[in-house]
């Protein structure tokens, strides 16, 4: 048998304060953002809507722990959604077309985006861009690690890659997160690399495990719900190894085999993914269903659109934000929080 519990009615601000304490809601991961209702699914069949008091009994265990604060995410701070700025080291990424391809200039662009505020940055050497053409290692380990190795000594890096021998390099080098669009499926190695090294991992979904192929898988029943699947099933498997859920983030990949309604849905759904106890990690800055949206056909003239999404991430629940546009995140993270909250922060 297997059960989803998905968050519904959200609150924040004063409205979540009252309804926590008079026990109408419960708070999202132990955070700000409380829930009222929820949707019970039981063997892919939807049970109905309805409020957290009315949950039946068997069902209170899984409902209270969504309610309990997910461990702090590589040591960083988890009262508030974190910025992970992008570090592109590749001659043809979607967003910036291989403007930091030379490594002063990415290194440059990395401490500006620390300057402006990014709590993590996210560095890789291979475009996962739909159709893109894979590198091999060696050629993915020379663009990364001179820019790794000095960004590293600022901040916080997590390496983008799908290979084992990358990963070690990187760690080595500097890296203290694993950010693996194939969720540890491509390469066999990578798993127990992750679990041997004891590091923090971000588990994307994406159809398949090849960045030139994952469009034409495109199809789902409920995305939201195959999605949660997917991304539990590896939880579990990580969790076997001993990776221990609080080294484990999880990613839906906006944009990764996903059509704009799937995009949609997803960031929509979001609290389906917290309520697996994993910290929730948001990647839809600058993609191809934000200029669909808005009209906007370069990816670096959608700005105002990826701030827009990632606001709407951060209200259903998102713990990191992945994005290219930094010090626009943050300015507007810190006004949406304090409007949120109905008061000024502390």
């Amino acid at each position: 048998m297997t059960r989803f519990i998905e968050p519904l009615g959200l609150l924040t601000g004063p409205a979540a304060f009252h309804a926590l304490r008079e026990g109408y809601a419960l708070p999202l991961q132990g955070g700000d953002i409380a829930f009222a209702f929820v949707r019970l699914i039981e063997d892919g069949q939807d049970l109905g809507v309805g409020p957290i008091r009315e949950v039946p009994e068997d069902w209170h265990d899984a409902l209270h722990a969504i309610a309990e604060r997910a461990a702090p995410f590589a040591g960083l701070p988890s009262d508030r959604p974190l910025v992970m700025g992008v570090v592109n080291v590749t001659p043809d990424s979607f967003s910036d077309g291989g403007r930091h391809f030379d490594a002063q200039r990415a290194i440059a662009a990395g401490h500006a985006m620390l300057e402006a505020g990014a709590d993590i940055l996210d560095i890789g050497g291979e475009s996962t861009r739909p159709g893109a053409v894979a590198v091999d290692a060696e050629e993915e380990l020379a663009r990364v690690l001179p820019v790794l190795r000095e960004l590293a000594k600022a901040a916080p890096v997590s390496i983008d890659t799908r290979r084992a021998a990358t990963m070690e390099a990187a760690l080595e080098a500097g890296a203290e997160i694993v950010n693996d669009v194939s969720a540890l499926r491509h390469d066999p190695a990578a798993l127990t690399l992750v679990a041997r090294s004891q590091v923090p991992v971000i588990l994307m979904h994406m159809p398949g495990d090849d960045p030139a192929t994952m469009q034409g898988l495109a199809t789902y029943g409920d995305v939201a719900l195959e999605v949660a699947g997917f991304l539990r099933d590896r939880i579990a498997t990580c969790e076997a190894l001993g990776i221990a859920r609080g080294r484990i983030a999880i990613d839906p990949g906006i944009g990764f085999g996903k059509t704009m309604a799937h995009n949609l849905a997803l960031i929509d759904r979001l609290p389906l993914l917290a309520a697996l106890g994993c910290r929730v990690v948001l990647g839809a800055s600058r993609k191809r269903f934000i200029g669909t949206l808005s009209g906007v056909e370069e990816a670096g003239a959608r700005v105002p659109g990826s701030i827009a999404a990632a606001l709407a991430g951060a209200a259903r629940g998102a713990s990191v934000l992945r994005v290219h546009d930094v010090a626009e995140t943050v300015q507007a993270l810190a006004v949406w929080r304090a409007c949120a909250a109905g008061r000024p922060p502390d």
